[in-house]
């Protein structure tokens, strides 16, 4: 068992401190992580471009959410919330680039790829159209009638297609789609994901820790337990994304370097795991658990590792 783990999050609505109780022999992952003190920070200016958005105001929201985009450009929502941000105000040329954007990072993200459309559809670039309507459609086909997505899938095709016809002369205002979870309901969702990771229910606690991620933004403490919750289900590439994500938010981040420096140790690149544990040594300065877990994983790691 674990011991409990003080977040430390800026965003008031996540001020608690979960146990994580990941396990040992494999399970990694460090307690007490602590967010950088990053120059920036992302999630403030997402939280003003959602509230901008859902009042309408989306020239104000895009605004908000290029910042965000500038200071983390691999983060699908923020692009997409850029994007559909364009396209509630109109923008449909310049909506294109950042939903492309969302697809190139995240190529199920149903809602992006309808948008893309639609912005395409509008400002006539009919290659584009053909493009997403042919993605959508595979998804479609891999996709059962009773599937969770199928409605969303049908309604996306038939988004684009009325845009298609409607063509670029068209004067009729675009609503992007977009539902999102309220604040109040973040710090919710992301006690209940730990506990779903305590109980190694990593899918579940995926869906909630995305839920959480769309309505507070790219915050790293979210970003490096979705990186945990992937890595948990073998999938490195997703998870390292997650990682590397919250360390372009916060690059001290104790626990997104623990992490990611035991997903390396799992991958065979102790030379890279040595490298994040002198980050945590420098860091900690008189020690802390992040490196002290690191530090036994690499001593720990097989021969073959090296």
């Amino acid at each position: 068992m674990r011991r409990s783990i003080g977040l430390g999050l800026a965003l008031s609505m996540l001020a608690f401190a979960p146990a994580l109780a990941a396990g040992g022999g494999g399970g990694g992952g460090g307690g007490g992580s602590a967010p950088s003190a990053s120059a920036y920070d992302p999630t403030a200016d997402y939280q003003k471009g959602v509230a901008a958005f859902q009042a309408g105001q989306y020239k104000e929201a895009a605004s908000a959410f290029r910042k965000v985009v500038d200071a983390v450009p691999r983060n699908a929502q923020a692009q997409y919330m850029l994007g559909a941000s364009l396209l509630g105000a109109g923008d449909y040329k310049k909506a294109v680039r950042p939903l492309d954007a969302a697809v190139k990072y995240d190529g199920k993200l149903i809602e992006a790829r309808r948008d893309l459309g639609v912005a395409a559809a509008r400002s006539g670039d009919t290659k584009r159209v053909d493009e997403q309507l042919a993605a959508i459609r595979a998804l479609q086909a891999g996709c059962a009638e009773s599937c969770p997505d199928a409605a969303k899938l049908a309604s996306a095709i038939a988004a684009i297609e009325a845009a298609q016809a409607a063509g670029t002369q068209s004067s009729a205002v675009v609503r992007p789609e977009v539902r999102l979870a309220s604040a109040a309901s973040v710090d919710g969702s992301y006690v209940a994901a730990v506990g779903l990771i305590n109980e190694h229910r990593y899918d579940e606690a995926i869906a909630r820790l995305d839920s959480a991620l769309w309505a507070a933004g790219p915050h790293p403490d979210i970003l490096t337990y979705l990186g945990f919750a992937n890595r948990k289900l073998s999938r490195f590439d997703r998870a390292e994304d997650y990682y590397r994500a919250a360390l372009a938010v916060a690059p001290d981040h104790r626990g997104a370097l623990e992490y990611y420096g035991e997903l390396k140790v799992e991958r065979g690149d102790l030379a890279g795991a040595r490298a994040n544990l002198a980050r945590l040594d420098r860091l900690c300065g008189f020690g802390c658990y992040e490196a002290d877990e690191l530090r036994r994983w690499i001593a720990e790691a097989k021969p073959s590792a090296g």
